[in-house]
C-alpha cells in the first residue's frame, strides 16, 4: 500500500482560540511568504510558520487556492469544519439579503409548541412564537425585541428546540452579572427536567449543560481559550446577552473575546433590545460575530455604506424584533423636573464651566480628555461636593476621575474650600420629597444616580425608608440579598443604583412602579436598558409606572436631556418603534464618557463656548 504523501501544508489552531497556524513544509516556505502577503493579520513565526486571526482566514479562504499543492493541503478536522460552516453561512446570507431569491424556507409559528415538545413548560406570547419560529429559521440569529419582551425565554426555547432537532448538546451564555438570576429562573420555570446551568468557575461541573459566564470575566487570563475549548468539544450553542457590550467589535477588549468564541460554536443568537444607539458600525460588529468570516463581508456589501435607517432595512431577514407597542403594556408616564441651582452652587458650576471653556477649544479630537470634563460637569450640576472627592474605584473605568484640582488664588478654589458649609443639593432634596410622597402611597422607588457617592450620601439622606443599595464593587451574594429586601422588605422602600451595575438584566416590575434619575449621561442604549427594569411584560393592565428626570437648570443636564432626546428619536425610527420615539419627548413638570459621540461632543461644546471663559 503506497503511503500518503506529506501535507505540504498543514492548517490548525494556533496557542489560543483566536488564531489559526500554518505550516509549510520544506521547501513551500517561499510559497508561504506570498500567502502570507493575502492576510492582514498574519504574522510569520518561522520561515515555514505564519498565524492569522482566524476570522481573517475564514474570510479570505479564496487565497487558499492560490497555494501551488492545494490537494496536499491538510486540515485540522474542527478549523476544516469552521470554514465549510463560514461557506454555508455566507450563501445563507446572500440568499437572505437578495430580494429576487426565492423565499427561504420558514419556520410555522403554529409549528413551535410542537417542535418544544413535552419537555417546554412555559406559556409563550404569539409575539415570542413569533420569533422563536424565525430564529429557528436561521441558522444564527439576532433578537434585537425592547428590553422586557422575554427575550431570555426566546433564547432558552431556541436552544431548547435546536438540541432535539439539530443536535445542539450545550449552551454557553455571556452577559452581565445582572442576568445571571433571569437565566437560573427561566430555565426552572421553563423546562420539566431544567438544564444543569452553572455559572462559569475554574471549579465548574465539566458536565454541565449550561454554562453563565460574564463579560468582564471573559478579560481574565486563560478564559477564552477554556470556554472556547468548552465549546468546541460538544456541538454548542453560543448565546450574547446584552450584545451590545461587545459592540465595538475588535476594537473592544468585549468584542475581542466574543469574536475569538464565536466561530467555535456551532450556533450563534445575540439578544439585545439597543443594538444600535450610535451608528451602523455597531451593527456590522454584531452581525460580525453572529455571521464570521464571509458573512460579515456579505453584510457589510449589503449595507454598503448606507445610514443606519437603510442598514436596519436591509438587515432585517436576518434578525427579529418585538416593539414596545407589541407588549401591549400600560403606557409610562416619563417626566423632566428642572431644578433651579442655589446661588453658591451656580457659582462653582460657572466657574467650573469658565476653567474648561477655554481648555476645551483645543481638545476637540481628545475623547479622554473631553469625557473627563463631563464626568466632571455631571458632578457639578449634581452636588459640587463631588468634585472635591472625585469618584471611588467602584465606578466604571470610563467614569473614574480623581478629586479636581484647582490652582490656589482661583475664583473656583476659593469656592471650593468652603463647599462643606454648602446646602445640600436640591436634586438631593427634590428626591427626598419624591421618596416621602410615593412612601406615604405605599409605592416603593428606584432611585439611579451615575455616582456612587451620591448613592452613598442618598442612602444616609432616605434612612428612615430603609434603603438598599447596589453598585459594582458588591459581592453577588451581596447584591442578591440587597435586591431582595426591596422586593419583599415592606419596610424598604427605595432601591439606589447606578445603570451600569443594574441597567440590566433585572427585572423589579412586579414591586416598583417609580423610578428617580438623579443624572444622566449621553448613553442613550443604557437609559433605555434601566427604564425597562420597571416596565416589561407581566405588569397589570391599570398599573401605572412614573419615571421622574431630574435636571439641573442652565448646565449639561439640559444637554445631555437634548441628546438623548435626538438618540432616541433616531433609534426608534430605525427600530419602527414608535414607543422609544415617545420616549424622547419628556413632559416638563416645575420642580462620561460612555455614549459619547461627535455630535454629543459639538453641543457640550455649544455650551462651554456659551459661557465667558
Amino acid at each position: 500500500m503506497r503511503a500518503q504523501p506529506a501535507p505540504s501544508l498543514e492548517i490548525g489552531f494556533g496557542d489560543g482560540v483566536t488564531r489559526a497556524r500554518l505550516r509549510a513544509s520544506s521547501g513551500h516556505e517561499s510559497d508561504l511568504r506570498r500567502l502570507a502577503l493575502r492576510f492582514q493579520s498574519s504574522v510569520q513565526r518561522a520561515p515555514g510558520t505564519m498565524d492569522v486571526e482566524i476570522d481573517d482566514l475564514l474570510t479570505n479562504l479564496v487565497a487558499l487556492a492560490t497555494w501551488p499543492e492545494p490537494a496536499s493541503v491538510a486540515w485540522d478536522p474542527q478549523l476544516a469544519a469552521l470554514a465549510t460552516d463560514s461557506a454555508v453561512d455566507a450563501q445563507t446570507v446572500a440568499r437572505r439579503l437578495d430580494p429576487a431569491a426565492a423565499p427561504a424556507e420558514e419556520v410555522d409559528p403554529d409549528d413551535v409548541d410542537s417542535m418544544l415538545g413535552p419537555g417546554w413548560a412555559a406559556d409563550l406570547t404569539v409575539f415570542q412564537r413569533r420569533d422563536i419560529a424565525k430564529l429557528l429559521s436561521l441558522r444564527h440569529g439576532a433578537n434585537f425585541s425592547v428590553p422586557g419582551a422575554g427575550k431570555t425565554r426566546v433564547g432558552l426555547a431556541v436552544f431548547h428546540a435546536l438540541r432535539h432537532s439539530k443536535g445542539i448538546e450545550r449552551l454557553l451564555i455571556v452577559g452581565p452579572k445582572s442576568c445571571y438570576e433571569s437565566w437560573q429562573y427561566e430555565n426552572q420555570k421553563c423546562l420539566r427536567e431544567p438544564l444543569s446551568m452553572d455559572v462559569f468557575s475554574r471549579d465548574v461541573d465539566p458536565g454541565a449543560d449550561a454554562l453563565i459566564v460574564n463579560y468582564e470575566r471573559l478579560r481574565q487570563d486563560g478564559v477564552v481559550n477554556e470556554l472556547g475549548q468548552w465549546l468546541a468539544a460538544r456541538p454548542s450553542m453560543l448565546l450574547l446577552d446584552e450584545a451590545h457590550r461587545m459592540k465595538r467589535g475588535a476594537d473592544g477588549t468585549d468584542g475581542a473575546a466574543c469574536l475569538a468564541l464565536g466561530p467555535r460554536s456551532r450556533h450563534r443568537l445575540i439578544l439585545t433590545g439597543t443594538p444600535a444607539p450610535n451608528g451602523v458600525k455597531d451593527l456590522e460588529n454584531l452581525f460580525g460575530f453572529v455571521w464570521p468570516g464571509h458573512g460579515r463581508q456579505k453584510v457589510i456589501q449589503a449595507v454598503a455604506g448606507g445610514d443606519l435607517v437603510k442598514a436596519s432595512q436591509v438587515l432585517r431577514p436576518l434578525f427579529t424584533r418585538t416593539t414596545k407597542g407589541e407588549l401591549g403594556l400600560p403606557p409610562v408616564s416619563t417626566n423632566l423636573t428642572t431644578v433651579p441651582l442655589p446661588p453658591l452652587h451656580q457659582e462653582v458650576y460657572e466657574a467650573l464651566v469658565g476653567r474648561f471653556s477655554a481648555r476645551a477649544a483645543g481638545s476637540e479630537s481628545d475623547f479622554l480628555a473631553l469625557g473627563k470634563v463631563i464626568v466632571y460637569m455631571l458632578m457639578a450640576a449634581t452636588s459640587p461636593a463631588l468634585l472635591a472627592v472625585g469618584t471611588t474605584r467602584y465606578e466604571p473605568l470610563s467614569y473614574q476621575v480623581p478629586p479636581l484640582s484647582v490652582p490656589e488664588g482661583t475664583p473656583l478654589f476659593e469656592l471650593m474650600r468652603d463647599l462643606p458649609s454648602y446646602e445640600v443639593s436640591p436634586k438631593y432634596q427634590e428626591v427626598l420629597a419624591i421618596i416621602s410622597r410615593n412612601a406615604a402611597q405605599g409605592r416603593k422607588t428606584l432611585v439611579w444616580s451615575t455616582f456612587v457617592r451620591s448613592l452613598n450620601t442618598l442612602e444616609r439622606m432616605l434612612g428612615a425608608f430603609s434603603p438598599a443599595l447596589v453598585y459594582g464593587a458588591m459581592g453577588d451574594a451581596d447584591r442578591e440579598a440587597a435586591i431582595k429586601r426591596f422586593r419583599h422588605d415592606p419596610d424598604c422602600m427605595v432601591l439606589l443604583s447606578n445603570p451600569g451595575t443594574l441597567g440590566e438584566g433585572i427585572s423589579l416590575h412586579h414591586h416598583c412602579h417609580d423610578a428617580v434619575y438623579v443624572d444622566r449621561d449621553f448613553a442613550a442604549g443604557r437609559f433605555l436598558q434601566s427604564l425597562d427594569r420597571i416596565h416589561r411584560l407581566g405588569l397589570a393592565p391599570e398599573t401605572e409606572t412614573r419615571i421622574t428626570v431630574l435636571a439641573s437648570e442652565g448646565t449639561i443636564d439640559e444637554i445631555v436631556e437634548q441628546r438623548l432626546s435626538d438618540k432616541l428619536q433616531f433609534m426608534g425610527s430605525i427600530l419602527d418603534d414608535p414607543a422609544v420615539r415617545q420616549l424622547a419627548d419628556l413632559e416638563e413638570e416645575p420642580a462620561i464618557g460612555g455614549g459619547l459621540d461627535h455630535r454629543d461632543l459639538q453641543a457640550l461644546m455649544g455650551h462651554l463656548r456659551a459661557r465667558p471663559a
